[in-house]
């Protein structure tokens, strides 16, 4: 699955994503999840999340806050996850 495929959006230097679940148990266990692409990686997300709602927005500090490849493979490794 390319991010063209999914409901990533680029917007204000930003790649952001809002995932919806059934409820909190399933929303915390794909935060779960996410915590250890992002170690693995070594790149780590801003997200929130409410009830069964979770967003991350993505961006590389370290190249002056812009989206970059690091970004979009992190993008597609959250993805990879869903279709498991």
């Amino acid at each position: 699955m390319s991010l063209s495929e999914t409901s990533w959006s680029e917007t204000d230097g930003r790649l952001e994503r809002e995932f919806k679940f059934a409820n909190f148990p399933e929303a915390f266990a794909f935060m779960t999840r996410v915590a250890f692409i992002a170690e693995k990686q070594g790149h780590h997300p801003e997200w929130s999340n409410v009830y069964n709602r979770v967003t991350i927005s993505l961006t590389t500090h370290d190249e002056g806050n812009v989206v970059t490849d690091r970004d979009r493979a992190f993008a597609e490794a959250v993805d990879g996850i869903l279709s498991v």
